[in-house]
């Protein structure tokens, strides 16, 4: 369930009834999102045996969540630390591509330097997560909202065989450079699915893309763009030198946004968003403080 404020104390009430009927008895269960839910209620989703997931919203949002409601109410929102001292199961996603990016590195930036993408610090050393623990959200946290826990979120004997190895270490690089790492080997389930760099050569085969529509097809990469090459000839003019202006352009739109794609909706032109019929501005509707498909406005 995706509930804000007022509907998660609405459905709570709900499901307190429900459980003195026929008790969930151990059934898993969970709020997403749940960026503004209180204390109280934390403690009611722990009574009853349920879970959080959260997801990076407030990464791209921040600035006008903060804006909208100040400063002060953005800086635990959502309560992550309120959660995990309640003992309640979290785990961390991106909620892509709908709410937002799919890389996780830009939700670990956001959980442990306390900044959205836009570089806004909405959160202080009583909110921000060590890497530690915004590492075991996304893995260990995650597997239990799978019923996966037993099998899934660690490295040892026994468990599933899913590792990356990374370009970069998470642990000791800068706040700024942890939204930038990127894999250099994936794992699933034993078996080598992505490869690059000093294992190129384990590479398995290129498989097509899909949908053939995705900018992946076009871009080829995701930011920083480590891999920008055009991956049709449709972009080859991008590496002529008449081209040079608009690789630079998207290299730029890159660092700003967090992407190399742009947005179907609005791409990266600030006016034709402000421009366009999209309420981005209505902060009550899906498309307004926390709910663009887009975040380059």
């Amino acid at each position: 369930m995706q509930p804000i404020t007022e509907s998660i104390t609405r459905f709570l009430n709900v499901f307190e009834k429900v459980n003195r009927d026929i008790p969930f008895d151990g059934l898993p269960w969970i709020f997403d999102h749940a960026e503004t839910i209180d204390e109280r209620n934390i403690d009611r989703v722990k009574a009853l045996g349920g879970g959080i997931a959260i997801q990076s919203r407030m990464a791209y949002q921040g600035e006008y969540f903060a804006d909208r409601y100040g400063a002060e109410a953005a800086a635990s929102t959502p309560p992550v630390k309120r959660m995990l001292e309640s003992g309640v199961p979290v785990g961390a996603g991106s909620d892509a591509t709908r709410v937002s990016s799919y890389n996780p590195w830009v939700s670990m930036y956001w959980l442990t330097a306390g900044k959205t993408v836009g570089g806004m610090q909405i959160y202080n050393a009583q909110t921000q997560l060590s890497r530690q623990t915004a590492l075991e959200l996304y893995t260990k946290g995650s597997a239990w909202f799978s019923n996966e826990q037993h099998k899934k979120g660690q490295i040892k004997a026994g468990m599933l065989a899913d590792l990356t190895a990374l370009n970069s270490d998470y642990f000791e690089i800068a706040d700024e450079d942890v939204k930038n790492i990127e894999a250099e080997l994936t794992i699933v389930a034993g078996k080598i699915v992505y490869a690059k760099g000093d294992f190129s050569t384990l590479a398995p085969p290129t498989i097509p893309i899909l949908p053939d529509w995705s900018p992946t097809k076009i871009y080829n990469g995701y930011y920083p763009g480590s891999q920008l090459q055009p991956a049709d000839s449709a972009q080859r003019k991008l590496n002529s030198s008449a081209g040079e202006r608009a690789r630079n352009q998207l290299l730029m739109a890159a660092q700003i946004h967090q992407c190399i794609g742009s947005c179907n909706v609005h791409a990266h032109n600030h006016n034709t968003a402000r421009m366009s019929n999209v309420p981005v501005n209505n902060y009550t509707a899906f498309w307004g403080a926390l709910g663009c498909s887009c975040f380059a406005f």
